[in-house]
C-alpha cells in the first residue's frame, strides 16, 4: 500500500470512501446491515432514535477502512485489515468537554487519559485504531488539530500549541499485517475530516476491521439510551471497539449462544484474549468525576456478554458530557451545571444497557474476513443464533 490515497488500489478506494461517509452505506450497499433488533433480539431501554452514540447532539463519527491484498504475510505489503474511528465530541470545533476515564484490565492503551484525569477535560477527538498504529495516529490527530486551528492558544503564548490526544488500540494482528504500519497520517486525516452525525456503519469497519468478539468477527458497534422525561429526558450513547472475549462465555439476552455454537472458531490464542475499547457520551450536565462513574459501568454491559476482564484484555472506557459548553476558558471563571448524584442512577443504568447493546451490535454485523496466512474468523450466523435465541425463549417474533 502506498502513502499516496490517489494511487490506491480500487478495492481499498472503495473501502475508504464508504467508511469515512459514514451516513452513506445504504446508498453503496443498498440497504442496511441488520443490527440486533431486527433480529428479534430483547433488550432493556429504550433507545434514541438512531440506537447510536450520535444520538448525542454535536458527536459526529467516523471511519477510515484499509483492507487489500490476499495470502501469506509479507510484512509491509499485507494481507491489510485494519484501520481507524474517530469520535469528535463536539465536531469539528474546539470546545473542551468534562470527561472521565476508566480501565478494568490494563494490557492496553489510551493515550492522553493521564491529563483528562488531572484537568476533567477531553480537549479533541476520540480515535481507535490498531496497537501498532497508536504513535502514528496520535501525531497525525496534533497536526490535524493545529492545521484546522483545534485549540485554544495559551494567552501569554499565543505562539505555543500543544496537544495531548485520545487515541485508543485493540490488536488485529490475527488477521492484518500490523508490522506493515500501513495506517498513515493522511487516512487520519481522512477519518477526522469526514467524520458525520447520523448512522454509523458498524463491524469490520475503520479501528474494528480486524478484531474479534467472543470467537466471532466483531469490530464496531454501538447503541444508545434515551432516559423518560422525569428522568431528565437526557441521552446516553456508547460506541464500542470490540475485540475481546472467548466463545464458551458468550451470552446474548441471557442464552448461553457460545456453548450452543461451539464451532466456527478460529486457530488463535487463549480464550478471552484481546481487548475492548468503550467511548460513552451524554447530554446529561455531569462534571468530570461524575463521568469518571459512569465509566466504571461499562463493564456492567461487558459482563452481560460474557466478557470479565481477563489478564490479556485491555479493557478501557472513556466517558464524556457535551453539556457546559465554553467550561474549558482558559481565560474567564466559568459557572457550570452539575446533575445531584441522587438523579445519576439513571444514566448507570443506561450506560450498561447500551454497552450490552453495542457490542451485540458489532457481532450482529461483523462478516466472515480472511486475513494473513489464510486466517479465518467467522461472522456470527444469524440463523444458527436466532435458534439459540427461540431455544431459550429469548427471540422476540
Amino acid at each position: 500500500m502506498t502513502k499516496n490515497p490517489s494511487r490506491l488500489s480500487n478495492h481499498v478506494r472503495l473501502f475508504i470512501f464508504i467508511f469515512v461517509c459514514t451516513v452513506c452505506s445504504k446508498c453503496v450497499f443498498g440497504e442496511d446491515k441488520p443490527r440486533a433488533r431486527d433480529l428479534g433480539i430483547p433488550f432493556p431501554g429504550t433507545p434514541g432514535l438512531l440506537n447510536a452514540i450520535t444520538d448525542v447532539k454535536g458527536v459526529e463519527v467516523g471511519h477510515t477502512t484499509l483492507i487489500s491484498g490476499v495470502g501469506k504475510l509479507e510484512v509491509g505489503k499485507g494481507p491489510v485489515r485494519t484501520g481507524v474511528t474517530a469520535i469528535l465530541p463536539r465536531g469539528k470545533s474546539y470546545d473542551p468537554v468534562f470527561a472521565g476515564w476508566y480501565t478494568l484490565n490494563g494490557n492496553g492503551e489510551m493515550t492522553g487519559t493521564t491529563w483528562v484525569e488531572e484537568s476533567g477535560f477531553l480537549e479533541g477527538p476520540i480515535t481507535i485504531t490498531n496497537t501498532h498504529s497508536v504513535g502514528i495516529v496520535r501525531d497525525a490527530v496534533i497536526a490535524w488539530m493545529y492545521e484546522n486551528k483545534i485549540f485554544d492558544p495559551l494567552p501569554n503564548a499565543p505562539d505555543i500549541f500543544w496537544a495531548l490526544p485520545i487515541v485508543a488500540e485493540t490488536y488485529d494482528g490475527f488477521l492484518n499485517d500490523i508490522n506493515g504500519f500501513h495506517v498513515k497520517k493522511e487516512h487520519v486525516f481522512a477519518v477526522l475530516n469526514g467524520a458525520s452525525s447520523g448512522k454509523i456503519a458498524e463491524g469490520g469497519v475503520g479501528g474494528g476491521t480486524g478484531m474479534i468478539c467472543h470467537g466471532f468477527k466483531g469490530g464496531i458497534g454501538t447503541a444508545s439510551r434515551k432516559l423518560s422525561e422525569g428522568a431528565g429526558g437526557y441521552t446516553v450513547g456508547v460506541l464500542v471497539q470490540a475485540n475481546y472475549g472467548g466463545r464458551r462465555t458468550l451470552t446474548i439476552a441471557g442464552a448461553p449462544v457460545g456453548p450452543e455454537i461451539p464451532d466456527l472458531t478460529p486457530k488463535r490464542g487463549s480464550d478471552g484474549s484481546g481487548s475492548i475499547i468503550v467511548v460513552v457520551a451524554t447530554d446529561a450536565p455531569l462534571l468530570p468525576h461524575q463521568l469518571k462513574r459512569l465509566a466504571r459501568r461499562v463493564p456492567i454491559g461487558i459482563a452481560k456478554v460474557g466478557g470479565y476482564g481477563s489478564n490479556t484484555s485491555g479493557d478501557i472506557f472513556i466517558a464524556f458530557s457535551t453539556a457546559n459548553s465554553g467550561a474549558g476558558s482558559r481565560i474567564d471563571v466559568q459557572q457550570v451545571k452539575m446533575l445531584p448524584n441522587d438523579q445519576i442512577s439513571p444514566l448507570f443504568l443506561a450506560t450498561a444497557q447500551a454497552t450490552e447493546e453495542a457490542i451485540v451490535n458489532a457481532l450482529i454485523a461483523g462478516e466472515t474476513m480472511t486475513g494473513i496466512n489464510g486466517n479465518t474468523v467467522y461472522g456470527l450466523p444469524h440463523d444458527r443464533l436466532k435458534d439459540v435465541l427461540r431455544k431459550y425463549n429469548r427471540l422476540v417474533e
